[in-house]
């Protein structure tokens, strides 16, 4: 019981802290810069988030079991191509074609988890190969131009769109209105999150992340539920391709570059270990957050692109140390 608690209390601990460095971060850009509290910057930091808040959701489920999917930034870009070829170029409905994306995000993800649990390639090996392939495909299908989706009715409405809109214009508020797609992001967060936390599947994630061979031994099938892992990532980066391409309104054969480290870097910053076992989408989330604002304040501040990365950088350098010094004060 005493384990416990104490379990609970260091993850309060930690979660605290995480939301203290949010708050000081933002308090910080706000007197820095007087546009950053403001609605329309608001609602940018928001749809930043976005699609990086639903890459780290998919991201954290691989990241527990102690692997890493670095394809998950292009799997997106490929779902986004594909999206545009089922919509605009094959004119499949809107809804027909979303499915489409969603299960091509989840083939990528099946033919990732099975060169990692059945062909026994590292994960960090595996997807780097399927990284180069989407986006390598990506770039051949479209011939490098990007497809528009112009002609697709209402399709930006599930990004851009508000279902509360009305609700919070007739208050004379309506630049506090939510998208939908951060709406969607925040009940994907919820959802995984209940199951990551309260189900078996969950429990086996970590217990995997913990010691694999322990939990093989215990009889718990490893490879299935492992694989599961990695088309969970898949599906989520297929719905950060709807989410980006409905934002605005193309697909662009190369814009997925470096989104599987931001989502990779948000786990690892809201508290996840790379050596696996650890993490939570409460802090997946709130580290996608932290990002949006760090690149959003400073971007505010006029500083440079390269800058904007040193200090990325450092934060998920300090994140990490942080992890391994936890782990050395645990192992004595």
């Amino acid at each position: 019981m005493k384990s416990s608690q104490n379990k609970v209390k260091k993850f309060s601990v930690q979660s605290m802290a995480i939301v203290f460095g949010l708050i000081a971060m933002s308090v910080f850009f706000s007197i820095a810069s007087p546009n950053f509290l403001t609605p329309s910057n608001i609602n940018n930091i928001l749809l930043a988030t976005m699609i990086n808040g639903v890459l780290s959701v998919g991201a954290l489920y691989v990241v527990v079991t102690g692997g890493i999917d670095v394809s998950i930034g292009t799997s997106m870009t490929f779902v986004s191509v594909m999206l545009g070829v089922f919509m605009t170029w094959w004119g499949f409905p809107a809804w027909l074609g979303i499915i489409c994306g969603l299960l091509t995000g989840a083939l990528v993800g099946l033919i990732n988890g099975i060169m990692v649990t059945k062909m026994k390639i590292t994960p960090f090996i595996a997807t780097l190969g399927m990284q180069m392939v989407t986006a390598g495909l990506a770039i051949v299908i479209t011939g490098g131009t990007p497809i528009y989706f112009t002609k697709i009715s209402g399709y930006q409405n599930i990004a851009l769109g508000s279902p509360f809109g009305s609700w919070f214009a007739s208050l004379g508020i309506q630049d506090y209105a939510v998208n939908t797609g951060v709406l969607i992001m925040f009940l994907l967060a919820i959802i995984f999150g209940v199951i990551l936390s309260k189900t078996s599947f969950g429990r086996y994630l970590y217990a995997i992340g913990n010691n694999r061979e322990s939990t093989r031994l215990s009889g718990i099938k490893v490879d299935q539920w492992e694989l599961f892992a990695y088309i969970v990532a898949g599906c989520m980066a297929a719905v950060a391709g709807i989410l980006m391409t409905s934002r605005m309104n193309t697909a662009y054969p190369s814009i997925g570059s470096g989104y599987e480290m931001n989502a990779v870097a948000a786990c690892v910053i809201g508290g996840a270990s790379l050596a696996g076992g650890k993490g939570s989408m409460k802090g997946a989330v709130l580290g996608a957050f932290i990002m949006s604002v760090l690149t959003n304040g400073l971007r505010l501040l006029s500083v440079s692109t390269e800058w904007q990365k040193v200090l990325t950088g450092v934060i998920i350098i300090v994140a990490v140390y942080i992890d391994i010094i936890g782990k050395r004060k645990k192992n004595g």
